[in-house]
């Protein structure tokens, strides 16, 4: 793949399907250059294979049938819009509107009875986001802060515009549609954040909470009587990971804890789920250790709690072994069982667990599931692979009946690297699993050795534009898991905990020794290492230590731990959980302390709305690289976040591949990206 088809890159999302189990409605979004932004429909498809385009909005997602089978409520942003509610009769029709939230809809909930929605949805304070005429960013009141969590990556300052719960009535959609008042009546059209619910052109919504706090995850309980929610409310709420299900009424009273009401250790809940009997309620949740703080390569456990007795919480998973913690939803399957998605060796495996802690398998194998649903005897999920970026699959038996080809394009017009699965041994003789993608002809090739961020992440199976764009470039690519990483156990993820930059060095090394050694077509003379967030950490610790890169990129990198601390989002618990707080221990730790034995021509990538690695962490050491004379480039990215190689604009998506290609050309050359590459 060339940075020029990053367009052919459709994912999709959760699918629904009818109550009836005959068709499904998923969402396929991709990046566009002509928008600068990603669109995508909604797409109707029948079990039996066959498809249509259900809408046509500029990008429709979310798609949820109410449990009546009759309409179908989605999330339709416009050009520049936020995301509102929409319905739609499920055979299709005009979209009507149902909110009008002045920075959008989040995640919302349809009652059993179809008669209503619950949604959550950040509410601005007086002032602030363009709530007034007048008033820009710029010119806003100063903001007191007083909490050691007031920002976010991707969304800014948080405690401004907490996220609230609403619900609002399903109306007829056969109804008379709202007309503006203009011409001879004389009126002019509200105009502005709400302007549609103030004129009555949407139903009027209902606030249903109000702390300051985020209310997030809402769901309607079994029998429709009570909404579910996740919260951190409790009085160190601000000073701890923890947080909880709770529940309310449907007009927002009565407010019951549901979660940590005892025990020995603290639990990081969400993605509560009610059993379709009623009965029971499953959640996922982290063990944060008595500090509530232990956050470290804590795998996500399924729990399950009786509604008639919520003391009574019960984990049926194993967090050594099982890890739910990617994909962190649950879908009801059957009377009181619920499908989730469990991360494992580079594979997103779908699981259906019963509250008695019964489990089976349900997909497995190189494929990773990133959404699913179940009606009757049906389940269905979306996923990616190898060979597809997203598409959409019943299961049957042992495996997927594919039902999609939305990456057929991508197959049809690139040539798709297949991932050699290989596992080498690190000196002192761990195992270290990943996967290598060759280029094109014998070779040899040079090699880049990509590391994954996290750390507690994982390289999988899953479709890689990263590795097809190295490999079509003519580099052999090399993606590997190393201690610290998700997927593999808590004790693998958690043998890095005030260790940085040890075994975790040891085995990417040792992945680079083991697979130059095995594969011909490879050039152990010519190599590269790069990575982001902490691949960028590993990339500035292995050029301190070992000289024999030709050249390096450290990309949002998490490079300087004592000024990480305050500067970030997660920086006051993540930075002296993972390195310590003895300063002595963390300088042992540090990238910035080493960065005088740095030799490596190295290229400094980061994104001015990075919060999560804040800029300053990129900018001082380009310079600190720059005085000792080691050759280095440093590119900002206006306007981007820590999400930039994933979910930025497609056009600067397309100009960082550019850009990392043409350094990769002056030190590494290919035939495929020879040295005169330029950026246009």
């Amino acid at each position: 793949m060339k940075p020029d088809q990053i367009e052919l890159l459709t994912t999709t999302g959760a699918p629904t399907l009818h109550p009836d189990g005959s068709r499904l409605v998923v969402a396929a979004t991709r990046p566009d250059f002509r928008a600068d932004s990603y669109v995508g429909q909604l797409w109707e498809i029948t079990l039996d294979g066959g498809r249509r385009r259900l809408t046509r909005g500029f990008r429709d997602t979310s798609p949820r049938f109410a449990p009546d089978g009759t309409v179908l409520v989605f999330l339709r942003a416009s050009a520049g819009g936020k995301p509102q509610l929409f319905a739609v009769r499920a055979t299709g029709g005009e979209p009507v509107q149902l909110t009008d939230q002045p920075l959008g809809v989040g995640r919302f909930d349809i009652s059993p009875d179809s008669a209503t929605v619950v949604f959550a949805a950040r509410v601005p304070e007086h002032g602030r986001y363009g709530t007034v005429d007048g008033i820009g960013a710029g010119l806003e009141d100063p903001r007191l802060v007083t909490q050691y969590k007031y920002r976010m990556n991707g969304l800014g300052y948080t405690t401004d515009k907490r996220s609230q719960l609403f619900s609002v009535t399903l109306p007829d959609l056969d109804d008379e549609p709202y007309v503006t008042a203009v011409g001879r009546l004389g009126q002019k059209p509200v105009e502005g954040p709400g302007a549609l619910e103030e004129q009555g052109a949407v139903p009027a919504a209902t606030q249903l909470t109000g702390a300051d706090a985020d209310h997030l995850e809402p769901v309607f309980s079994a029998d429709g009587h009570r909404i579910l929610f996740t919260a951190a409310l409790g009085d160190d709420a601000d000073s701890t990971l923890v947080s909880d299900i709770h529940s309310i009424a449907l007009d927002g009273g009565d407010r019951r804890q549901l979660t940590n009401l005892g025990g020995d250790t603290l639990l990081g809940c969400g993605a509560p789920r009610p059993s379709a009997d009623g009965g029971s309620i499953f959640f996922l949740a982290s063990d944060l250790s008595p500090s509530g703080l232990d956050f470290v390569a804590r795998n996500t456990a399924l729990y399950v709690l009786d509604v008639d007795d919520p003391t009574g919480v019960r984990r049926l998973s194993d967090p050594e072994t099982v890890d739910f913690g990617d994909v962190q939803d649950l879908v009801a399957a059957g009377r009181d069982a619920v499908l989730a998605f469990n991360r494992t060796r580079g594979a997103g495996e779908l699981l259906r667990i019963s509250a008695t802690g019964e489990t089976e398998s349900l997909v497995t194998g190189p494929t990773v599931v990133t959404g699913a649903d179940a009606a009757g005897d049906a389940v269905v999920v979306s996923y990616t692979d190898p060979t597809t970026s997203g598409d959409v699959a019943v299961v049957e038996g042992a495996g997927l009946r594919t039902l999609t080809d939305f990456s057929a394009g991508l197959r049809a017009d690139t040539r798709v690297g297949a991932p050699q699965e290989r596992t080498y041994i690190a000196p002192d003789g761990a195992p270290v699993h990943g996967w290598v993608v060759l280029p094109e002809g014998d070779g040899p090739h040079p090699v880049l050795l990509v590391i994954h961020g996290g750390p507690f992440a994982q390289y999988g199976w899953g479709y890689f534009d990263e590795a097809q764009v190295y490999a079509a470039a003519g580099y052999a690519v090399l993606l590997c898991n190393p201690r610290g990483a998700a997927g593999y156990g808590q004790a693998h993820g958690r043998v890095i905990k005030e260790a940085m930059g040890t075994v975790d060095l040891d085995d990417v090394l040792a992945y680079l020794d083991g697979a130059v050694a095995e594969f011909d077509a490879m050039d152990g003379e010519r190599l590269g290492v790069m990575g982001g967030s902490y691949g960028g950490y590993l990339t500035a610790w292995t050029i301190a230590h070992d000289h024999r890169f030709q050249a390096a990129i450290v990309e949002r990198g998490y490079l300087d731990p004592p000024s990480f601390v305050g500067s970030s989002d997660i920086g006051w618990f993540f930075s002296e959980e993972y390195t310590g707080t003895d300063p002595a221990h963390v300088e042992t730790q540090n990238p910035f302390a080493k960065i005088g034995e740095v030799r490596t021509p190295a290229f400094v990538i980061h994104s001015e709305e990075d919060l999560r690695c804040p800029i300053e962490q990129a900018q001082r050491y380009y310079t600190a690289l720059k005085k000792q004379g080691v050759e280095t480039e440093m590119l900002v990215f206006p306007g981007e976040t820590h999400e930039l190689s994933r979910s930025g604009s497609p056009w600067h998506r397309r100009q960082r591949f550019e850009h990392i290609l043409r350094w990769w050309a002056r030190y590494l050359p290919t035939a495929a990206n020879p040295s005169d590459t330029a950026v246009q």
